[in-house]
């Protein structure tokens, strides 16, 4: 006699959407959590050509991943969304996010309706940021070790890229690293032929024209154009005609009276955003020009702050030579790198600071050109970080990127005890503080106190330990003691204190994950139904 298991059956198709929604995301963040904490290992991507990327940073491990299921696709949104707000923390904000999901489905699957759900991690969420953010520590300047430790730790411990990247910071200077809309990290270049080094300035992938002829120029003016530089096209009817032929000689020479004023003017560096005409090249070579080509319109723009130049048209070549002067920019020098097969510009210091090589003006000329351009924006930098070849020129250059932006996230928000024992401390006192919420509201607040424990339990695994019994472990420690920075030694598997051992991570990039994390694993418990689109819709 066979049992019947109806009742089952329709609880299972009722949350077959759910659990299938689940299952993909559990999926996805089995391929990176294996990589979280100092005994994480990395992920070898291989593509369909051979191509083969060696790594353990989330997003790139996220974004080449070939995924199609879409409740996985919204989950790599999560790790897209942290880099582009602070840029580290993926792997965190998507452990977060898929432990989220597990802990909001099993709370579903009990009976719990999905909105309350919802409502109930939402509230968790915002609970436990606050909480997080008033446990936040804010740095003392250059001089606080943490700061040096944060990016330490971001920099997985590589001490010549740390080097670099506290170097950069210094340059840059703690005042523009806490502005929204300068993001350190996009200084970072990789290149195989390259040593790591900092400087003060610009590097240009593109090659100049004359660069046998001519591969540096010092203090010159700078033209930007975000066009071609070349004269007005006529139709190739209007050609064949006397009349056209009479304005195609008249726009020619015109196009020579400009190119000449800007001579005059001692523009030696014109960065191009499209094309150069042949007869601008030749004068440009004959006259001591060098010209970049065919630039990218983000690359123009850090141009444009390095130099003080405003990025023109071409028909701002028409203004009278007091109005286009003040539209030029000023380098200090110029120069083709023929090891990097790059071109370097550094701004006004460097040509302040030039007393050989060769020289352009005079002393009169430079004050008065230089008094002429706009007050360059604050310091630029480039990062050049080097490596043996180019899979790992790849790896050094994300491992950079990371370290800048926890730097930069540092400095602005502070930082927290890492490791996950700040999320642990908060789950408990989210747990008491859904003894003070009525409604079913508080099963999705012990949701998000389960999912938070996640980050530790999944460094500790890592590291060779039971999960179960190092966090009743560290929490007892923490409870004891009195602090939350308390967690477990993955060496040797005994508690200690994360802050006196100087493992901290940036608080915005916590806060974040958390956020981002809670938002997407909303949206996936919410879904009740999976429908194809028309190819048309």
């Amino acid at each position: 006699m066979t049992q019947s298991n109806g009742p089952l059956q329709e609880a299972d198709e009722r949350y077959a959407t759910l659990l299938n929604n689940a299952n993909a995301v559990r999926a996805l963040c089995s391929s990176v959590e294996g990589t979280l904490g100092p005994k994480g290992l990395d992920v070898m991507l291989v593509g369909q050509n051979g191509d083969v990327i060696i790594t353990n940073d989330g997003v790139t491990i996220l974004d080449k991943m070939d995924v199609s299921h879409p409740a996985a696709k919204l989950l790599i949104q999560v790790a897209r969304a942290q880099q582009n707000e602070v840029g580290d923390g993926t792997t965190t904000a998507t452990v977060l996010a898929g432990a989220l999901v597990q802990e909001g489905v099993a709370q579903v699957t009990r009976g719990v309706p999905a909105a309350k759900v919802v409502s109930g991690l939402l509230q968790g969420i915002a609970f436990a940021s606050e909480q997080l953010q008033a446990r936040s520590i804010s740095l003392n300047g250059w001089e606080d070790e943490r700061l040096l430790r944060a990016v330490h730790i971001a920099g997985r411990e590589q001490a010549d890229i740390v080097r670099l990247v506290m170097e950069a910071g210094r340059a840059v200077g703690w005042e523009r690293l806490q502005d929204d809309r300068f993001r350190l990290a996009e200084a970072v270049v990789a290149h195989e032929k390259a040593d790591n080094e900092c400087f003060a300035g610009v590097l240009l992938k593109q090659k100049p024209l004359q660069r046998e002829w001519l591969p540096e120029r010092r203090d010159c003016r700078v033209l930007v154009l975000q066009d071609s530089l070349e004269p007005e096209a006529l139709d190739e009817q209007l050609l064949t005609t006397e009349a056209g032929f009479q304005q195609y000689m008249a726009h020619r020479s015109l196009f020579i009276e400009r190119l000449e004023r800007l001579r005059e003017l001692g523009v030696g560096f014109i960065v191009l955003e499209r094309s150069i005409h042949p007869e601008a090249e030749q004068f440009c070579l004959d006259h001591d020009m060098m010209v970049v080509q065919r630039v990218s319109r983000e690359d123009v723009l850090h141009v444009c702050r390095l130099t003080g130049a405003k990025p023109l048209k071409r028909a701002a070549l028409a203004k009278e030579p007091s109005a286009l002067s003040s539209l030029l920019g000023y380098a200090g020098c110029v120069r083709y790198d023929e090891r990097l097969e790059r071109v370097r510009i550094y701004g006004r210091e460097a040509g302040a600071s030039t007393t050989h090589g060769r020289e352009f003006l005079d002393e009169g000329e430079r004050q008065q050109h230089a008094s002429h351009a706009h007050a360059p924006s604050p310091v630029q930098v480039t990062l050049i970080v080097g490596a043996s070849t180019r899979e790992v020129v790849g790896e050094r250059a994300r491992i950079a990127q990371d370290a800048a932006s926890a730097l930069q996230a540092a400095v602005r928000s502070g930082v927290l005890p890492g490791g996950g024992t700040a999320e642990l401390a908060v789950s408990y006192a989210l747990e008491r503080f859904r003894e003070t919420v009525r409604g079913m509201e508080a099963f999705g607040i012990a949701a998000v106190a389960q999912a938070l424990r996640k980050p530790m339990a999944q460094i500790v695994l890592n590291a060779g330990f039971n999960p179960l019994e190092k966090l009743e472990e560290a929490r007892a420690v923490q409870t004891a003691t009195g602090s939350d920075a308390v967690g477990i030694d993955c060496d040797t598997g005994a508690a200690m204190d994360y802050l006196a051992a100087g493992i901290v991570d940036p608080a915005a990039v916590k806060l974040h994950a958390l956020k981002a994390a809670g938002e997407v694993a909303a949206a996936v418990l919410r879904i009740h139904t999976i429908i194809k689109m028309r190819s048309d819709a």
